[in-house]
């Protein structure tokens, strides 16, 4: 599993104040869960965000976002942004606030039994 260890430290450091955090191997790399939820991934050198719909669409404008698309559907609350959408703090810092302020309204996945 190969992703930008740098990208995953620079989240943790972020996330370390948050009472809730757990790290989990997907995607091809790591995700961050807060409150149970999926919040931000690092897949590769990429940035994955979960931060809604409506988010979705103003997000889609910027040329270094895509939407994530899974088994050939487009999945409505995550985008990936690419290392350029996030060199600098202001942006990088964008990215989380939009998640963290989508995640106590994202729906928890179900637990497997």
């Amino acid at each position: 599993m190969s992703y930008n260890t740098k990208l995953a430290d620079r989240i943790r450091e972020t996330f370390e104040h948050l009472p809730d955090v757990e790290e989990k191997e997907m995607f091809r790399g790591v995700c961050f869960m807060v409150n149970g939820k999926m919040c931000v991934c690092v897949s590769g050198n990429e940035m994955l965000c979960r931060i809604g719909a409506d988010a979705v669409e103003a997000a889609l404008e910027n040329n270094y976002v895509r939407q994530m698309v899974s088994n050939g559907r487009p999945m409505k609350d995550y985008i990936y942004v690419s290392e350029e959408g996030f060199h600098n703090q202001r942006e990088f810092d964008r990215w989380i606030k939009l998640a963290l302020d989508f995640n106590p309204k994202a729906k928890a996945s179900k637990k497997k039994k």
